[in-house]
């Protein structure tokens, strides 16, 4: 089946956000309010479906090829990747100064969403070159800025992002690849790094390599790691002392390549600083960030195409009579479990889609907040969605990859429909850019401690607020269940954030998932409100309109009572089930 981008729903998500009051006069409202927001995902959704779509099954089939003299993608890879630099779509959000458009962040990644669902393989080269912009931009001297910023805004040149390493996954301290001073003001950079994606590839002239490394004397751990910055093209022209040994053979995304990189085989791997010696994770955590609601963004996109394949299957895909008809055969969307399976479909990917959009959008307040009060408060609310938006969207993603299987039957668990490809590309999400079950440590061990516990306690006060004035429009009943909802997350968060760290290590999981709920369920209530006001006025799509209060109310009556179940895993669960059993117990 083609790809749709489905612009309305994205722009109405936006407006959502943008009628706020935190949002007045930033750009977000003033793209949306000036037409342009709907320009941009106008042609984006039309170049997606055109360009990008087209090549998603023969990147599938092909993947990409290692010889030793580099990488090389599928056919026409090159082509549709020369048409997103010559569209001037790598800029979205870039400095100005280098030729970027500063747009805002939750606008970009709208347009991240149609290029994701469209060819999910190809879009996460931008996605990690847009990463290392913001690390760059934010942490190196300007020499170095200057030196590849705008090649990297314009998309002639991507970036990879080099972390991993054999004995050094989630662990990153672990990790052994060295750099030492060399006489010039270069370092030189010796190790080996796996696992790294887009590391090599035919697309671009020249690719940045941001390597974590430890210098001499550094300390073991974390502190002691600094970051470099190791083109693969040096600015003389020749080649760096780097290579792409080997790709791995995935699951899934087979055309986006994984590779084995090694670093200073011959002791001549040029690399420049970024910021301060052994101020490393600092500046990663800059790119890891935007990284991960990137990777949250793959989740929804995913879960997006699938509910776009499964509606138009149950649409045409005639089988059975209905309970109830007239007897004879009718289409599969008659059906009523086929209906659950696709309101299930329909309103987690719009309640993911608003969680996105939201955690995007305070990185736009953090940027373009009115004041530094303002901008730090946003950075706080940034802080404590990653981990919970990473985590929930492309868990999401899976889940309603395989549902949308479950509505093809048969026809989704062969690879021809292209069904099966998307629940295999989308298993890397909730492992890259920090596992989940990591997120989740994250959240409860970092982000609930954060100012004291200031950010998290002003979240769900907002949400009470918004309960207690209870728009007309929306079903009494999703009003209430929003509330109960949002007292059992606070209860919840209450207990948590009293536990030692190893205890709520124990229920991280669940308690992540928890919030992933009630906060989904809060903004899609919110467009609900938003579309009662304007069904009451007269001033948009009625269908449109109602489709958004009904899809609203069954994700609060559906989906939202989960949070209840996840409550008491929360509360009774936790180390001693846990660890109940002896390891050598799990053998038998």
């Amino acid at each position: 089946m083609d790809y749709c981008a489905p612009t309305r729903e994205q722009l109405f998500a936006l407006e959502a956000i943008a009628r706020r009051e935190d949002f007045a006069g930033l750009p977000l409202a003033e793209c949306l309010e000036s037409g342009l927001a709907e320009s941009i995902l106008g042609e984006s959704g039309r170049f997606a479906a055109e360009v990008f779509a087209p090549l998603d099954r023969l990147g599938d089939v092909e993947g990409a090829r290692w010889s030793p003299g580099g990488v090389t993608l599928p056919h026409g890879f090159a082509a549709a990747y020369s048409a997103y630099v010559e569209g001037g779509w790598g800029g979205l959000t870039g400095p100005t100064q280098y030729g970027g458009q500063c747009l805002p962040i939750a606008l970009a990644a709208a347009v991240r969403e149609q290029l994701s669902a469209a060819n999910m393989a190809l879009a996460v080269n931008p996605i990690l070159t847009a990463g290392a912009i913001e690390a760059i931009d934010a942490h190196s001297s300007a020499a170095q800025k200057d030196y590849c910023l705008a090649q990297l805004v314009t998309g002639r040149w991507s970036a990879a992002m080099n972390l991993t390493e054999p004995q050094a996954g989630s662990d990153v301290g672990a990790l052994k690849c060295s750099a030492r001073p060399a006489a010039d003001g270069h370092w030189l950079i010796r190790g080996t790094k796996i696992f790294i994606s887009w590391g090599d590839h035919d697309l671009t002239d020249n690719i940045m390599h941001l390597v974590l490394a430890r210098t001499p004397g550094a300390p073991d751990g974390t502190r002691g790691i600094s970051l470099f910055l190791v083109p693969k093209v040096l600015p003389d022209g020749s080649r760096n002392d780097l290579r792409c040994v080997s790709l791995e053979h995935k699951l899934g995304i087979h055309a986006s390549p994984t590779c084995t990189m090694a670093f200073g085989d011959h002791d001549q791997c040029l690399g420049w600083l970024v910021g301060e010696e052994r101020g490393g994770m600092r500046a990663m955590f800059t790119m890891m960030n935007h990284m991960r609601i990137n990777v949250a963004m793959q989740g929804l996109a995913v879960a997006e195409r699938a509910m776009q394949r499964a509606v138009g299957y149950a649409r045409e895909r005639v089988q059975s009579a209905a309970i109830g008809g007239n007897g004879l055969p009718t289409r599969i969307i008659e059906h009523a479990d086929v209906r659950r399976m696709l309101m299930t479909l329909r309103a987690t990917t719009q309640a993911t889609r608003a969680l996105v959009y939201y955690a995007a959008s305070q990185l736009d307040r953090a940027r373009d907040g009115e004041d530094s009060e303002a901008r730090r408060l946003a950075r706080g609310r940034a802080d404590l969605l990653t981990p919970i938006t990473k985590a929930w969207a492309s868990d999401i993603g899976v889940e309603m990859a395989s549902l949308a299987i479950q509505v093809q039957g048969g026809m989704g668990y062969v690879e021809e429909t292209g069904a099966a490809q998307q629940l295999r590309d989308a298993r890397i999400a909730p492992i890259y850019e920090g596992t989940n079950g990591i997120q989740a440590l994250d959240l409860v061990g970092r982000k609930l401690q954060a100012d004291g516990g200031a950010h998290w306690r002003a979240l769900l006060d907002e949400i009470d607020e918004f309960v207690a004035a209870a728009a007309d429009g929306v079903a009494t009943r999703t009003w209430r269940l929003l509330g109960e909802g949002a007292a059992l997350l606070r209860q919840a968060t209450e207990a948590v954030a009293a536990q030692p760290r190893a205890e709520a290590a124990a229920i991280a999981s669940p308690y992540l998932r928890m919030w992933g709920l009630v906060l989904a369920a809060y903004l899609l209530v919110r467009q609900a409100a938003l579309a009662a006001r304007q069904l009451a006025d007269a001033s948009g799509d009625t269908a449109f309109l109602e489709a958004k209060l009904a899809t609203a109310d069954y994700f609060a009556a559906e989906m939202l009572p989960q949070a209840t179940a996840l409550f008491r895993s929360v509360t009774d669960g936790g180390a001693p089930l846990l660890f109940r059993l002896r390891e050598e117990q799990f053998a038998n």
